[in-house]
């Protein structure tokens, strides 16, 4: 029978948070990021957000002194707008695996992907809703369109499972056209004009958005008002990724059913609509331990992350997430595998021919090339 939170009995509800009753505000805000897992959420998404937009601005100085032949004053290029580059990520890593060697050409997409995937085992997808910047803002698209909108679409189980399969598919294509590459083919495409300004092509397709690409950002942002998390549900090729390494993690959002009070909060609360008040560990692909479904829950030792039947703290899980990935692009930085190898000089002969047909995709083909292109 379901129970209100409101007339639970005083032994079963969970302590009050203390920043509540803290008067004095910096001590109020230290106490909230201490003790409550939302702030401490949104505290380390708004930090990686900030991180992004210093890499984008880094980056679009480095693209102005190239386009400018070098007149402007050099900028330094971030390597962590290599995060940006999927597809060269997952060649690297074929590379990687074939070859034992981290090519020196987008070497920090590498270390970023290893990065990522190492979270994802270790504590589902939360990198998702801990460090993405993509997946910040679509969580905060969402919840706009709730409080313009007083709700959010939930769509019916079988268009819902439909819609999500795309991802998959879209990396099933991507993963299946990596794999069958063979290591000349590999190295064929990484040491490629075009994948060397890989990340320059991309800001220019952003700079000067086509008609077709602008409305399709336009459709998607109108979409990710009314249904939580569009992009990262339906069409995230690394969410789909991440979501099967996730199987593997040992930290699950576990259900103690015996004093569950069946109020529904935390499948009310959840970003993916997942039944958390019917699961006994959540094992949904889906499931990015944001904690919010641990946040709401009314009921001391009712809902929480454990991980082989012990108990781990919201903190922990987001030390965890964070640890990670500052240990990972670490260790890629002290191990030299961080920085590319192409110099200033060579970036600026590719500045001058980059709309020449050697600097396109060519639908997945290389264009072949030589020893001085």
């Amino acid at each position: 029978m379901q129970i209100r939170p409101k007339k639970l009995a005083p032994e079963l509800r969970k302590p009050r948070p203390a920043y509540r009753t803290e008067r004095r505000r910096y001590r109020r805000l230290l106490l909230r990021l201490w003790g409550d897992p939302h702030a401490q959420r949104l505290a380390i998404q708004l930090a990686f957000v900030a991180l992004c937009v210093w890499i984008g601005v880094e980056f679009h100085q480095f693209v102005r002194w190239g386009l400018s032949g070098g007149k402007l004053p050099v900028g330094d290029r971030p390597p962590g707008v290599e995060g940006f580059l999927p597809i060269s990520a997952l060649i690297s890593f074929k590379h990687w695996l074939v070859t034992g060697t981290i090519n020196r050409v987008h070497p920090a997409a590498l270390v970023i992907l290893l990065a990522i995937v190492l979270i994802s085992i270790a504590a589902k997808k939360a990198f998702c809703s801990f460090l993405c910047p993509v997946g910040t803002l679509s969580e905060y698209l969402w919840r706009l369109g709730r409080v313009v909108y007083r709700r959010n679409l939930v769509l019916p189980r079988w268009l819902d499972y439909t819609l999500r399969s795309l991802k998959y598919l879209l990396l099933a294509f991507f993963a299946w056209a990596v794999v069958k590459m063979d290591g000349p083919a590999l190295s064929a495409f990484i040491g490629s004009p075009y994948n060397k300004v890989a990340d320059i092509k991309m800001y220019l397709f952003f700079a000067e958005l086509s008609g077709f690409a602008l409305k399709f950002l336009v459709v998607l942002a109108v979409l990710s008002l009314f249904v939580k998390n569009a992009w990262c549900r339906f069409l995230c090729p690394y969410g789909a990724l991440l979501g099967i390494a996730g199987w593997l993690s040992p930290l699950k959002v576990t259900r103690t059913a015996k004093t569950c009070i069946d109020c529904q909060l935390c499948s009310r609360a959840c970003p993916s609509d997942i039944q958390v008040h019917t699961a006994g560990r959540v094992w949904s692909d889906e499931c990015t331990n944001c904690l919010e479904c641990v946040t709401v829950c009314p009921v001391k030792d009712t809902l929480e992350v454990r991980a082989r039947g012990r108990k781990v703290s919201p903190r922990a899980v987001a030390a965890i997430v964070v640890g990670l990935f500052l240990a990972v692009t670490g260790i890629g930085m002290a191990t030299g595998h961080w920085q590319n190898d192409i110099s200033a000089k060579e970036y600026l002969f590719r500045f001058t021919r980059l709309d020449s047909p050697m600097y396109q995709h060519a639908r997945g083909h290389v264009p072949a090339y030589g020893p001085n292109d």
